[in-house]
């Protein structure tokens, strides 16, 4: 096993490795916001070879592939000796459709569902508690942040889920859900090309509250790693999400682009240029770490490093859209 950085989640006493296992892509196809088919098999080769290279926590979601990935995720970990286990982040509050998976899940916060959805996510991951439990997005379905935050908060006192987080949340909801019981955790999307949550001020906000950060989808879903071009799109399968996603298809020349400018300061670092677009995020104030997907045991090799390179207020300024402030005090 090698080192890995390491950061505290918030206030909790868990001590997290800067880059993570997104388990998203192990979901498979077959749903609305698949990645298309995936073995596995891979898929647990993939956890493993993150473990060994000193990860020591996995990021997934009931919603990947309607329960799949969660179930993928605890075969990977089954038999790996409990001492040596990752930590396991999963996130509720989305149902979906059984008799046509490719519907959108809906997005609800009522007590008594969000009850099901951490007894259903314990009995597919085959664990007693959850290291961290995180609303996936704001309900839709009238309830308030309070009435879903409120079970959250009695679930964590009851033991069954050891932290408790929002993922997708902005500020004036943070506010509510502190104002009922502290939010340990806030997962919102953060690349070079979805710079938002440091120029709004929500990593701020996290700072001061002692909110771990964990930010998804910081390789830009794979057009800032340097494998992306627009044939590449054009072949993905139709079940692959990222054909519907505008990231994809109106914007690809100005994500294209802006992965150039991170490819050529990768270059003056000696990394991948997947690696240097996870390094980009974790240089900010409140950013805990990043969760980094993937689907090979061969691709986490490719983003690893990110977690050791610190980039210079040149790099910031080459890849443009936003600087930590700290670079530029």
């Amino acid at each position: 096993m090698t080192g890995v950085r390491t950061a505290r989640l918030g206030r909790t006493d868990m001590e997290i490795t800067r880059v993570g296992f997104g388990a998203w892509a192990i979901g498979g196809g077959g749903w609305a916001n698949g990645w298309g088919s995936q073995d596995d098999d891979e898929s647990v080769r993939a956890i493993r070879h993150a473990v060994d290279r000193g990860i020591n926590w996995i990021d997934t979601a009931a919603v990947y592939g309607h329960g799949h990935s969660e179930e993928v995720t605890a075969r990977a970990i089954r038999e790996i000796p409990e001492a040596e286990r990752p930590l396991v982040f999963t996130k509720g509050g989305l149902g979906w459709n059984d008799a046509d998976h490719m519907e959108q899940a809906t997005r609800r916060g009522d007590p008594v569902s969000i009850r099901q959805d951490v007894e259903d996510s314990l009995r597919r991951l085959g664990v007693e508690r959850i290291d961290l439990f995180q609303m996936h997005w704001p309900a839709e379905d009238g309830s308030e942040i309070e009435d879903y935050w409120n079970v959250f908060a009695q679930l964590q006192q009851a033991g069954k889920l050891r932290a408790i987080g929002l993922s997708n949340h902005a500020i004036p909801a943070l506010e509510r859900a502190e104002a009922v019981a502290h939010v340990d955790s806030l997962q919102p999307p953060f690349s070079a090309i979805r710079p938002e949550a440091a120029t709004d001020g929500l990593l701020d906000w996290c700072a001061d509250h002692g909110t771990g950060v964990i930010v998804y989808s910081p390789m830009g879903s794979g057009l800032l790693t340097g494998a992306m071009t627009a044939e590449r799109v054009a072949a993905m399968p139709e079940d692959d999400w990222r054909r519907r996603s505008p990231a994809f298809t109106t914007d690809l020349d100005d994500n294209l682009a802006t992965g150039a400018a991170i490819a050529r300061v990768a270059e003056r670092h000696g990394v991948s240029q997947a690696s240097a677009a996870v390094a980009w995020t974790l240089g900010f104030r409140g950013v805990t770490a990043a969760i980094v997907g993937a689907r090979r045991p061969d691709q986490i090799d490719g983003w690893i490093d990110g977690a050791a390179v610190d980039l210079t207020p040149e790099d910031y300024a080459e890849i443009g859209s936003a600087t930590p402030a700290a670079l530029t005090e």
